[in-house]
């Protein structure tokens, strides 16, 4: 494990030399800023696979590997295996995961979408939107890639967007996630839960409240990318997401979370740090979107890539600095609700 001591804020984990990086444009002032040459995942990415979005990423062995929402030329989302050297050119396998039980046995979900990927000890977790008498929580394990044990539905429908934090805290695995109804989810708020052994799950309580003083995530909030644990609290990435005239429109944001009690809010910005408008972002298969799920983290430099859905089409990069993000959550910082509470009512 890595501290870097030059930065004012320190990202807790591993190294990561080879993250995919760009230096920030002259005199861009905002804390997120673009890979200059994304979408670094375009449309009919491989064979019978019309559009790759909403994925996740992790460094393994000094390579890149993903685990990608691929929707098929029906329509229908599953996930999908991807490699990749240096995080930005990518090649996808031919077939979908397949996923078996803890006794070998065939278990594979009906639909699977928006994955994401976190490393917790020495095995590594999907957890993904899947169906289980409506839209809930699918969550499997694997410690070579090559095998998929996917466990029991950790919560009942209807739930989306599972995250979880890449070690216990506290004695406990834990998860955020957003429960909605059977519906496009207008339940908007994040919760998290825990779990002694991934299987019987509790202490469910309140994180985060959608609104605020802006509209951008008026409507409804979910988790994007594992938390990245730092010194300042657990740095988490989440879209929000407004109604217009024209459609929901979906942006990214940011906060902290208390280290130890991660159901409090340290700080939360009242401004989204990034949101469609690009052409990628704006048009697609559902346009205005930009859905984060997963990040890359570089404890040496406090260097953090974040990887994005576009337009429900394409997969995006965007990069900013441990310290950058941080003093901008912090110089616009805003109170939600009851956000800063403990979350028990």
């Amino acid at each position: 494990m890595s501290i870097n001591q030059n930065s004012l804020v320190r990202i807790v984990g591993e190294p990561l030399p080879n993250i995919p990086w760009q230096n920030k444009p002259n005199g861009f002032d905002a804390p997120v800023w673009r890979h200059s040459e994304n979408p670094v995942i375009e449309r009919n990415p491989a064979k019978n696979i019309a559009r790759i979005f909403n994925s996740a990423v992790v460094a393994v062995e000094g390579k890149f590997v993903g685990v990608f929402r691929a929707e098929t030329v029906n329509g229908r989302p599953h996930l999908q295996m991807g490699w990749s050297e240096d995080g930005l050119d990518w090649r996808i396998a031919e077939e979908p995961i397949v996923f078996v039980d803890e006794e070998g046995q065939p278990f594979q979900p009906r639909y699977a979408y928006d994955p994401r990927l976190v490393k917790v000890e020495e095995s590594y977790y999907i957890i993904w939107c899947t169906d289980f008498h409506g839209a809930a929580i699918g969550i499997a394990k694997t410690d070579d890639f090559k095998t998929f044990v996917r466990l029991e539905n950790p919560f009942l429908p209807f739930n989306r967007n599972g995250v979880l934090f890449p070690r216990k805290i506290n004695g406990n695995f834990a998860m955020l996630s957003r429960p909605s109804d059977s519906g496009h989810t207008p339940f908007g708020d994040i919760f998290i839960s825990e779990s002694p052994d991934l299987m019987y799950w509790g202490k469910h309580r309140h994180v985060m409240s959608k609104g605020g003083a802006g509209w951008w995530q008026a409507l409804k909030i979910g988790g994007g990318p594992a938390p990245i644990e730092t010194s300042e609290g657990w740095l988490i990435f989440y879209h929000g997401v407004t109604g217009t005239c024209n459609g929901y429109v979906y942006s990214m944001g940011a906060a902290i979370l208390d280290i130890d009690q991660p159901s409090i809010v340290k700080h939360r910005c009242k401004n989204y740090i990034l949101t469609p408008e690009q052409w990628y972002e704006e048009r697609g298969f559902v346009s205005n979107v930009i859905f984060p799920c997963a990040t890359l983290c570089d404890s040496d430099t406090g260097r953090i890539a974040i990887y994005y859905g576009a337009a429900d089409t394409y997969v995006g990069v965007a990069y900013t600095h441990i310290d950058e993000i941080v003093a901008y959550i912090k110089d616009n910082n805003e109170q939600v609700s009851e956000d800063q509470s403990i979350g028990k009512v």
